[in-house]
């Protein structure tokens, strides 16, 4: 009984304490498969089971855009916090605080620059992990200061989309971003600079009704969710049946609305062939 209890009972004690890490396993959204999360980092967090695009941060965006990973990311304008003193189940200013401490950023937009397919390149990333990516004044600064970065280097600028529409909490400024954020567009368009879109899941409300629509080339992951209104509120208002995927990426490209839908393991190579693309300067003679 002493080799028993005083040698396999404390082995057997430890094999069933021993410490199992809690961010071993993750689960995917859409077939309920466990995959191991240093695989599903591998697949670019693309499900190995059912091809679900999961959510990616913005930081993952930019290390798998640029050549190398290797970017340098820019310091954003300041603007007023709380610009009409918003409460409602919490002060707007505690929200915002919340929203920088677990996702260490400023805001909803992250733009960084660098060389994409040996060209340079402005990209902006929308963080839904930043209060699911609503658009306010920060943002709209921030997207017209991508713009003049891109004019100031002669760079294309890639968007990142990625939002719940504008954000309630500043009324009708976020609006405003809207008719400004087209502006910043415009300044593309006259420099002669290429603006590509990348719409990811979800991109919705005002910044689908503004800038998300407005590129040269429209890219959409794989059943991404891309909607001015979501489709359950436009059922509920036609009280019709909508058609199957509607508001999807493949539906939207089937009726003209996207250019192609790229899975995400591809992305960056289409990103790299269409830059080299619209980068070619014509042969002037010059010698």
């Amino acid at each position: 009984m002493s080799w028993l209890t005083e040698y396999v009972r404390p082995k057997i004690r430890g094999l069933l304490q021993r410490d199992v890490p809690e961010n071993l396993w993750t689960t995917c959204e859409s077939c309920s498969q466990m995959i191991l999360v240093k695989d599903f980092d591998r697949f670019l967090k693309v499900c190995p089971h059912c091809g679900h695009h999961g959510k990616a941060a913005a930081k993952d965006r930019l290390k798998w855009t640029f050549d190398e990973g290797a970017y340098t990311r820019i310091e954003l304008p300041k603007v007023a916090v709380d610009p009409l003193g918003f409460k409602d189940q919490k002060r707007y200013t505690d929200r915002l605080k919340e929203a920088r401490t677990k996702t260490h950023l400023d805001e909803s937009l992250v733009v960084a620059h660098g060389q994409v397919g040996g060209h340079p390149a402005v990209v902006a990333v929308m963080a839904y992990e930043f209060m699911a990516g609503t658009m306010g004044s920060a943002l709209g600064e921030a997207f017209i200061a991508a713009c003049k970065l891109a004019i100031l280097q002669k760079a294309a600028l890639i968007i990142y989309t990625a939002s719940g529409g504008a954000r309630m909490q500043e009324g009708v400024l976020s609006l405003m971003q809207m008719p400004r954020t087209t502006i910043g567009v415009q300044m593309l368009k006259d420099a002669g600079l290429p603006y590509i879109v990348v719409l990811t899941n979800p991109t919705t409300g005002g910044v689908s009704a503004s800038f998300a629509m407005l590129g040269d080339v429209h890219i959409a992951e794989p059943q991404a969710l891309i909607a001015f209104t979501g489709p359950r509120v436009i059922q509920d208002t036609v009280r019709e049946k909508l058609p199957e995927g509607f508001q999807r990426s493949e539906y939207l490209r089937d009726h003209g609305m996207v250019d192609m839908v790229t899975p995400r393991d591809t992305l960056k190579e289409t990103l790299d062939r269409i830059i080299g693309l619209m980068m070619q300067r014509p042969d002037t003679g010059a010698a």
